[in-house]
């Protein structure tokens, strides 16, 4: 960051705050400020940054960047057309329509042009040449002097960009609630990078930049505040490439000590954190009552066969023989296969008791399970196991399994 942006960018706000005031709109520019002068930082002379927002906030954020980048190094404001969002009311007209803002670091930016499809089929055009002698381009002509056409079935795109949003039954939705469609990130990704490039994504989400860079052999980096993220884009690469991607997780806790301090800092970052030891999702992305149940899973025993669930409950601080009294009646009321607790502390003696009360659950082929199991945080980071059957489907309420990649 230089004193110069630095200053442009102070200076872009302090107009921003006069009649906006201490606002939402105003703490969110405030926040964009310094992490935009810092992807600038990193980005190379050759890379592009793509800004996604939405109308409300565009025409601030344009300012910004702006100033960041420099208006020459601006090229595009592409309008991201879903045309298939709820319709209009007799107020106003139907908002059909996000921005994504382009720019560039410097003059050497990296762009491919897009090919699309034409709306309506193929069309009729006429068939040219370049005529050497009147250094034109002229209309082609057959043997016989007929002019001669050419069906094309695709365009070079524009910066409207026609692509529906995601439906509710779309097997790629994962049920975040800002989650973009692949083939949007892929056109971003194609359009402004080579094989073998890296790209960042600093605020990743569920991972739809991470999966759309991994499809078209590029190297990432995705970056996401909540454990809740990191977990779901973790899940999202191994339904969709299996052991074939490679990657790192940096950050999140390693050992008990990591733990602990998450735990006191952020009970339900710890959460989790703690349901992505075991593969588990909240039920839940906002804070409040739960009914008991921090997470789920689901699984199938065989083919056809009924659904069945693991509940999963939390722990941050002590622990006491009510939590398994309350799990245990949490998987009565859910009439769920097995129940899990897991903790920070050891459990005690009468929760031992308690969890060994409930009996067992026996599975299809005749496999015993302990219908409530406890877990510790010290259990996961050794490598134990919840014991439940091998058949483990990856979905849950919250979110669906990602379709799998195949080469």
């Amino acid at each position: 960051m230089t004193v110069e942006q630095g200053g442009r960018v102070a200076d872009a706000l302090i107009p921003l705050r006069k009649f906006l005031g201490d606002s939402n709109m105003l703490a969110y520019l405030s926040m964009m400020s310094p992490r935009l002068l810092e992807l600038r930082r990193v980005l190379k002379p050759t890379g592009s940054l793509y800004l996604h927002c939405d109308p409300t906030a565009s025409h601030y954020l344009k300012l910004l960047l702006d100033a960041v980048f420099g208006p020459a190094n601006f090229h595009n404001e592409i309008v991201w057309h879903y045309f298939n969002k709820m319709q209009g009311n007799i107020n106003r007209l139907a908002s059909d329509h996000d921005t994504v803002f382009w720019y560039s670091k410097g003059k050497h930016f990296t762009f491919h042009p897009v090919m699309e499809e034409r709306e309506g089929g193929p069309k009729k055009m006429l068939k040219r040449r370049w005529d050497k002698e009147t250094q034109k381009l002229v209309n082609d002509k057959d043997t016989a002097g007929h002019v001669q056409y050419i069906e094309r079935t695709h365009r070079m795109a524009d910066d409207v960009w026609r692509m529906s949003m995601l439906q509710p039954a779309s097997r790629e939705k994962l049920g975040y609630p800002t989650q973009k469609p692949v083939a949007l990130l892929e056109r971003i990704i194609s359009m402004a990078s080579n094989p073998g490039d890296v790209v960042l994504d600093p605020f990743c989400g569920c991972g739809t930049a991470v999966d759309a860079a991994e499809r078209l052999g590029r190297h990432w980096i995705g970056i996401d505040i909540t454990h809740l993220a990191v977990n779901l884009i973790r899940r999202r690469l191994r339904d969709a490439y299996g052991n074939t991607v490679e990657f790192s997780v940096i950050g999140e806790p390693t050992d008990i000590a990591g733990a602990q301090d998450l735990a006191t800092s952020d009970p339900y970052q710890f959460q989790w954190w703690a349901l992505g030891l075991v593969g588990a999702r909240p039920v839940e992305q906002k804070k409040g009552a739960d009914k008991g149940i921090d997470g789920r899973l689901f699984f199938h025993e065989q083919q056809g066969g009924a659904t069945k669930q693991v509940i999963m409950s939390v722990k941050a601080g002590h622990v006491q023989r009510s939590y398994v009294m309350e799990l245990r009646g949490v998987v009565e009321r859910e009439d769920a296969a097995i129940g899990v607790l897991i903790s920070m502390e050891p459990p005690t003696r009468p929760m031992r008791e308690e969890a060994a009360s409930a009996g067992l659950y026996e599975g299809a082929w005749g496999q015993k399970y302990p219908r409530l199991q406890l877990l510790t945080v010290d259990d996961l980071l050794s490598g134990k196991r919840l014991e439940m059957p091998d058949v483990h489907l990856g979905a849950d309420i919250t979110h669906k399994k990602a379709p799998e990649v195949r080469p």
